[in-house]
């Protein structure tokens, strides 16, 4: 317990030099790790520098998406998600998931409001199929949400 905590602040550590200055803060590194682990990804040691990236590369998407200068509070949790799908791809491209990745731990149905999205397990899909469609969706969830918070750019 003592060295994943270790472990942890390591990642943490790392996250924060390469967020450097960003409008989100601690609270919303640890809502990503809280939500990769729920995912079933165990997070390594040398994951800080990747999951700062991603947090970099989705909080510019969303403020030059919607012209705004810092993620509002409504687009957190679908920044959080966003950040997840960018972090995963990306290992995934690099052959790096496979064996970080419980794909059968992931999440098979989310429900947010009247909104259902199910990853039915059928005999035609196979696990990287399943794979995909829950990094596809991770990583446009919310997108739709984003015109709310749009700006009229000059």
């Amino acid at each position: 317990m003592a060295e994943r905590n270790e472990n942890l602040q390591s990642v943490l550590a790392t996250i924060k030099k390469v967020v450097g200055k960003s409008g989100l803060d601690k609270l919303f590194i640890g809502m990503v790790l809280k939500r990769l682990d729920s995912l079933g990804y165990t997070i390594r040691a040398d994951d800080g520098w990747m999951i700062g990236f991603s947090i970099q590369k989705v909080e510019n998407h969303i403020k030059n998406s919607c012209n705004i200068s810092s993620i509002p509070d409504g687009l957190v949790f679908e920044a959080v998600d966003m950040v997840c799908g960018e972090f995963l791809f990306a290992l995934k491209q690099t052959g790096e998931l496979n064996d970080q990745f419980d794909l059968e731990t992931a999440i098979k149905q989310v429900q947010a409001g009247d909104t259902n999205v199910t990853f039915a397990i059928e005999s035609s899909q196979t696990p990287e199929q399943r794979l995909q469609n829950l990094l596809n969706y991770l990583m446009t969830k919310g997108e739709g949400d984003f015109v709310c918070y749009r700006r009229i750019k000059w």
